[in-house]
């Protein structure tokens, strides 16, 4: 969509007030990008208490350390080669589609917003899930639906004021999510009994809850790429904070479960989605219960501002590439995109009813889909790319490319085989969405109802090489 045969476009709007208006919006530096790459990817320990409810202290324990070696390094590496390989809006959408073509572009564009869409309804479920043992009235009914439209209302409103502020509001958060686990570490040295941690039992250990769960809490590292164009200095600034960022999470994770589980006697059953504000009352009693609740609920806010964020530019991107209508690249006088923001939050309101498991597994699902299209085309632009500038290349050439790619591949399929076959049915019907949401979008396109058109900003995809459709 944009597009023609021999590479010629239709400019966005040329407008120097347009031009203007896009200089004079500020970009992210290292420390806010660092902690919006947390939030995009984790925001704290908070939901990962049903890893050891699936598989036990010794599991969960050794989930969050093998687990990033298979899956975010790999992740992070890719989103660091390919973000500055292409540093704007849209990420992964624009590999994609460099790569494969803008009919694949657009299905990579549609399973990641939606899985991100349906991460972002999580956040106010896990909000209101840490604060209801202190007001029980949040457990649900009306009270829990009006908190959870109104919290969600409240965060768009921030996305909508600017990605800068939503990026030291991350900083700030996150100091203040962490800090309590700190404590509670200290606190807890005396009642450790670090027999506690080897505690499994192979027989009755939940697969699916726990490769979900693990899978949820450690994805999401090219979320990142979709604000690239926001980024100080791109090339330089995100690998740095995938680095940084991929410390933080893997720290903040580790630390807090080995708190738990060497602190309290263990009782599997009890750790669910909120249960560590149980163990901080046993451990410090009710001031730190009440910090960490605190502290879980500002989490949250900082992932769901950090994942609308990226939502919404990722719209924004496509719509710069023609993928969608040029009224999603509009920005607000703050320089945020309106139009997508809007769609994310009314998606999120939408799938608000669904329940933490299942909102897991469906999001999980559609997002392997589109890793395996962002695999393939990383490595099918090492091999038909090779010369083009990378200022961020990860290291072993081609075949190294290829084999780095190989565990999280095969963890990829791991994970959808354990999905039940209600998640099954509905990726599969919203992927079948996409499918035809294409063509009815250029049907619009070809009738002029809609205008699309691409950025002459951007560089342009007109060669065979570096436009290889696999759809014609």
């Amino acid at each position: 969509m944009g597009t023609s045969n021999n590479g010629d476009y239709v400019a966005v709007d040329d407008s120097p007030s347009s031009a203007m208006e896009n200089n004079n919006v500020r970009k992210v530096s290292v420390l806010p990008l660092v902690f919006l790459i947390f939030y995009e990817v984790s925001g704290g320990p908070f939901g990962v208490e049903d890893t050891v409810h699936a598989a036990g202290p010794l599991l969960a324990l050794l989930g969050f350390l093998i687990f990033p070696l298979i899956w975010s390094v790999p992740e992070a590496l890719i989103t660091a080669e390919m973000g500055t390989m292409f540093p704007e809006n849209g990420g992964y959408v624009v590999w994609v589609s460099s790569a494969l073509g803008p009919f694949w572009g657009f299905q990579q564009g549609w399973m990641k917003w939606l899985s991100g869409v349906i991460d972002n309804a999580l956040y106010p479920v896990l909000f209101l899930d840490y604060l209801k043992s202190g007001f029980p009235a949040l457990g649900g009914g009306v009270p829990r639906a009006i908190s959870s439209w109104g919290l969600t209302l409240f965060l768009t409103y921030l996305n909508y004021r600017g990605l800068h502020i939503v990026g030291w509001v991350a900083v700030l958060i996150g100091v203040f999510s962490l800090l309590p686990f700190v404590v509670m570490g200290l606190l807890s040295i005396p009642d450790l009994k670090p027999s506690r941690w080897y505690v499994t039992d192979l027989d009755n250990v939940d697969w699916n809850l726990y490769l979900n769960t693990l899978f949820w809490n450690l994805n999401y590292w090219d979320s990142i790429s979709t604000l690239s164009g926001e980024v100080e200095n791109p090339k330089k600034t995100l690998p740095k904070a995938l680095f940084y960022a991929l410390i933080l999470v893997i720290v903040g994770y580790f630390f807090p479960l080995l708190i738990g589980t060497g602190a309290v006697p263990l009782d599997q059953k009890l750790w669910t989605d909120g249960y560590f504000s149980d163990i901080a009352m046993i451990v410090g009693g009710v001031w730190l219960r009440w910090w960490l609740q605190a502290a879980a609920a500002m989490s949250n806010m900082g992932m769901f501002v950090a994942e609308m964020s990226s939502d919404a530019f990722q719209l924004q991107g496509m719509a710069e590439r023609g993928l969608l209508p040029e009224f999603f690249g509009k920005r607000s006088r703050y320089g945020t995109p309106l139009i997508g923001i809007l769609f994310s939050a009314s998606g999120v309101i939408l799938l608000s009813w669904l329940s933490f498991q299942e909102i897991v597994a469906a999001e999980n699902f559609l997002y392997c889909f589109g890793m395996i299209l962002e695999f393939i085309a990383f490595i099918w632009l090492r091999i038909k790319q090779p010369s083009v500038p990378r200022p961020y290349k990860v290291p072993g050439g081609t075949a190294g490319a290829i084999i780095m790619c190989i565990p999280p591949t095969i963890l990829i399929f791991v994970v959808m085989a354990f999905s039940t076959l209600k998640v099954v049915i509905i990726s599969l019907i919203a992927m079948a969405i996409g499918l035809v949401m294409h063509p009815c979008l250029k049907f619009l396109e070809r009738k002029r109802f809609m205008k699309f058109s691409v950025s002459p900003r951007l560089e342009h995809f007109d060669n065979e090489e570096s436009t290889h459709p696999l759809v014609n």
